[in-house]
């Protein structure tokens, strides 16, 4: 009974079959994108206008979605809209095809150079890709690859969105897609075949033709004309005469030493191989129908110089050698050396010899200690002398990294004041400082001046640091510069090819340290000559320009306290040389000569330069006199750096700030002795009237009797108790500046100067100079016709690196211009056209040839590829060239003729058509079928359209 059953017997299993599967979820995440991006519903809009394709942008965005523990990519491509475009939407038919099935037809845009495969293949302008994500294996099975595109089917469907779904199957290089499009009662399957070899049935138009007819199975009867467009690519590599521009260096020259100054100055330029590696001419016949052209196993008519439309692409060598980005690159990894000049060069036995003669900057400190020899065997013209023979006695020629001809060669460029008659070498610099128009490219690298010393050292070091040994050849040039420098000091012959004046802080700092040497040389020079003659007419023996013309720094009137905190110093005084009255005192006004009894008992005024204007002194009706004061003491960056740590360690205590104030009070002292003795009888407020007129004060007051009277006194600041000014007044003495001591110790700064260049590593020196050679690769890819962009300052390595993406882009505009026959200043009926047609070549993807084979572009682009067939098939260069024209050249060669182009390397046959599918009562949809044959490579893409409602 049932009473008595087993009460277990009536549990039953229960399946849920409200849960959702993963591959439900999966067409849920789908549908769920779809929305997110507003791809629901139907979509519309005008055919694109030719071109848009490849002029407009596209944009895409991308979103992660899983299939179980499967990670799947879905990407929306899409054409960006200028406009959204609202009129018309109302005008819309509830069943008018998709926008996708509407570009399947559009021929504005086939073949576009620059676009997503799918473009390319489909002509949709909005679609989306479900991929495998990065790391995933790709669709490869059969059922995986049916259950991928149901599951699209089933998301367009559910959400009504007519944009085309593709899924990539089979591994990614293979470019494999399937994908599905719905409309309103109609849907388009999108299929592909993809082959190694080109089956011999399909090589040809005809053969594909027939797979289109079968493939969508049309029952009308004749069938509607199919619409064709062919294009043939041809693939140009060796140019023949066309050849590439570049010239080699001359190598015979700069190895037998007969290189001069105009070599050593230039800096190579351009690749080492052809920047332009192929030349794809592509042969286009946009509308044609079944009938017009035969094109089968047998015969073509196909031939390129018919065709009605010639494009032209160039492929650009991939990161071609680049003798300019070479040159840089090789000097800029001198910075990582850590070796100095004679760890390079190998110890000589100097140091045996005697370690006392062995430093030369130490000279002066020898000739100081106790010896017993005579101080003239010790002086520093022997000790150099003598150094400089010892380093050459034990460099064995064979071991030295530069041979005598071309180090002889390197330093007539660097000093050729030391062969030519000086007048001329000044006139010829500058002349050559005149045409320079670096448009001050120096201040921005803290560089130096095209055309000094320091710019054409910064050459000279890297043509021997590439061609002539590397490292140990610059640290062989710069010891013999190093000795050249001394050499010069010591004879009192200014360095040529730098501009007088204090040191340009503009510049870097090795050429500061040259200016800084000439300018000790030059007080040197007006010390040895016993004149205080103006300093610019010894620059004019050197050629240089005066401070002005390089930006020179402030007058003494404009920064009275710039001189050296040492220079105060009471120890080691230095004097002028005493001058004779007459070469100071200036002419004196005849009203002085009538000062009577007042002139009886004061002192002598000495070292007036002229009146003040009519400026009298206030205590007596004398004139006040500018007086002859010493320059400022030039500075180099380096030691303007020094000075101010210096002061800033003096703390904020006040005998630290009294001890500040006198370092910096050196100068301001120095020109009231000066002024006290030009102006006997002066005040501190007669000072102040011409060293600092804002500090004196005057003021118009009325005074009891009505009358305005003028009232003068010191500026608040100066009578602050303690002021420097009137503690340095009350202990100037009236001392006229040819008897007071140096201010600028010309001998020990150029000193420092030598000790400074012969401590410098090769490392270090590269440092110093590559602001000079970017500054010089610079003005090069200018002079070459590259444009110059430099609105600041980067780091070396980016510049060095688009230096090169410069010069590379010059060179390839340079090996167009001389393929197409493009010459700088021919007027010629062509040539403007043939210039813009080669700079749309270098910027543009693929360009349109005007008049395509019969153009002037398109006769030259024939002569290449008819001189590059008659070169690969060794025929003779008068040979008439054949026109076999055809994809296989299957069309008869005329008596043995050498085609003028060989078989295209690509063939692209588009065929579309409108046709009723499945049945013939169906609407008639549109039908697409894209086929590219190449040697190893054979690709079918189409895309049939059926009626899901009629069938």
């Amino acid at each position: 009974m049932a009473a008595d059953s087993d009460p277990e017997s009536e549990v039953f299993e229960i399946t849920d079959f409200t849960t959702a599967s993963e591959w439900e979820r999966f067409i849920s995440r789908v549908e769920e994108v779809l929305n997110d991006w507003k791809l629901i519903g139907s979509n519309f809009g005008k055919p694109p206008e030719k071109g848009e394709y490849t002029s407009r942008t596209w944009d895409e965005k991308s979103r992660d979605i899983n299939f179980a523990d499967f990670r799947f990519s879905i990407t929306h491509h899409y054409l960006k809209q200028e406009c959204v475009e609202s009129e018309g939407r109302e005008d819309v038919e509830e069943d008018a095809f998709p926008l996708a099935m509407q570009d399947l037809l559009c021929m504005n845009n086939d073949f576009p150079p620059r676009a997503h495969c799918l473009v390319r293949w489909y002509g949709v302008r909005e679609f989306v890709v479900i991929s495998p994500g990065a790391n995933c294996e790709a669709i490869i099975s059969e059922s995986k690859c049916n259950l991928l595109l149901s599951s699209v089917s089933i998301a367009l469907a559910n959400t009504g969105c007519q944009v085309p779904v593709f899924v990539q199957i089979q591994q990614k290089w293979r470019k494999m897609y399937s994908g599905e499009c719905q409309g309103p009662g109609v849907r388009t399957n999108f299929e592909m075949v993809h082959l190694r070899k080109v089956p011999s049935q399909y090589n040809h138009l005809s053969g594909l033709l027939d797979v289109f007819k079968g493939k969508i199975g049309c029952p009308l009867s004749p069938l509607p004309p199919i619409n064709i467009a062919i294009r043939f690519t041809y693939i140009l590599q060796d140019w023949q005469q066309y050849t590439w521009p570049q010239q080699p260096p001359d190598f015979d020259g700069l190895l037998a030493g007969e290189v001069g100054g105009v070599e050593f100055g230039k800096l190579p330029f351009g690749p080492c191989e052809d920047p332009i590696s192929e030349l794809h001419l592509a042969t286009t016949w946009p509308h044609l129908t079944e009938g017009i052209v035969v094109d089968n196993d047998v015969y073509s008519d196909l031939d390129p110089l018919q065709a009605p439309h010639w494009s032209v692409r160039v492929r650009k060598a991939d990161n071609p050698q680049c003798l300019l980005g070479d040159f840089l690159m090789e000097f800029f990894k001198l910075c990582s050396q850590k070796e100095s000049t004679e760890e390079i060069l190998g110890r000589n036995s100097v140091e045996e010899e005697g370690k006392e003669n062995s430093d030369i900057t130490q000279a002066l400190s020898k000739l100081t200690e106790p010896a017993a020899v005579p101080i003239p065997k010790l002086s520093v013209s022997n000790m150099v002398h003598s150094a400089r023979k010892r380093i050459r006695r034990h460099r064995r020629l064979d071991q030295s990294p530069l041979s005598n001809d071309m180090l002889n060669s390197i330093l007539l460029y660097l000093f050729p004041d030391a062969a030519v008659d000086r007048a001329c070498v000044g006139f010829l610099y500058v002349l050559l400082i005149s045409l320079h128009c670096a448009q001050n490219l120096f201040n921005l690298l803290k560089s130096a001046p095209s055309h000094s010393l320091t710019f054409r050292l910064a050459l000279c070091m890297c043509l021997v640091n590439f061609y002539h040994g590397g490292v140990r050849a610059v640290a062989h040039l710069w010891q013999e510069f190093v000795l050249e420098m001394r050499y010069r000091w010591e004879n009192n012959c200014l360095v040529y090819g730098l501009a007088a004046g204090p040191p340009d802080l503009r510049c870097c700092l090795l050429h500061q340290k040259l200016q800084m040497l000439n300018c000790c040389i030059e007080h040197k020079r007006a010390r040895d000559s016993g004149s205080g003659r103006d300093r610019k007419e010894a620059a004019s023996e050197n050629g240089i320009l005066s401070p002005t013309s390089t930006g020179a720094g402030p007058t003494l009137s404009e920064t009275p306290l710039g001189k050296p905190w040492d220079s105060w110093s009471d120890s080691e005084d230095e004097f002028f040389e005493c001058l004779s009255d007459t070469e100071e005192i200036k002419d004196v006004p005849a009203d002085r000569a009538k000062g009577g009894a007042k002139e009886v008992g004061r002192a002598k005024p000495e070292g007036r330069l002229q009146p003040h204007g009519k400026l009298t002194l206030l205590n007596t009706d004398e004139p006040l006199y500018v007086p002859v004061t010493q320059e400022p003491a030039p500075m180099t960056e380096d030691v303007l750096e020094e000075q101010s740590e210096v002061l800033a360690k003096l703390g904020t205590s006040a005998e630290g700030a009294h001890l500040r104030a006198r370092m910096q009070s050196a100068c301001l002292l120095s020109d009231m002795e000066s002024f006290k003795a030009a102006n006997p009888g002066c005040s501190l407020e007669d000072f102040v009237r011409w060293y600092s007129p804002r500090d004196y004060v005057e003021e118009e007051v009325t005074d009891d009797t009505g009358q305005t009277v003028v009232l003068s006194d010191l500026s608040a600041r100066m009578k602050i108790p303690g002021n420097m000014w009137v503690e340095a007044w009350e202990t100037a003495k009236a001392t006229p500046a040819r008897r007071q001591k140096r201010l600028f110790d010309d001998t020990k700064e150029a000193e420092r100067v030598l000790h400074y260049l012969a401590v410098q590593k090769p490392a270090d020196l590269v440092r110093h100079l590559l602001p000079c050679v970017l500054h010089a690769a610079m003005l090069k890819v200018k002079e070459e016709g590259g444009v110059l962009l430099c609105t600041g300052y980067m780091f070396v390595c980016d510049i060095i690196n688009q230096i090169m993406a410069l010069e590379a882009i010059v060179a390839r505009a340079r090996s167009l211009k001389a393929k197409f026959g493009v010459v700088k200043g021919d007027k010629g009926e062509d040539s403007e056209d043939l210039e813009k047609f080669v700079s749309s070549l270098l910027e543009e993807p693929e360009v349109a040839v005007t008049g395509a084979g019969r153009g002037p572009a398109g006769t030259i682009i024939h002569k290449l590829f008819g001189s590059a067939q008659r070169a690969a098939l060794l025929a003779p260069l008068e040979e008439e060239a054949g026109r076999a024209g055809g994809p296989e050249n299957r069309k008869p060669m005329g008596g043995g003729g050498v085609p003028d182009f060989p078989p295209p390397a690509g063939r692209e046959i588009l065929l579309r058509t409108c046709v009723p599918r499945p049945a013939p009562y169906s609407r008639a949809l549109p039908q697409r079928l894209y086929c590219v044959l190449m040697r190893e490579d054979f690709r079918l893409a189409g895309a049939f359209s059926s009626d899901t409602s009629f069938f």
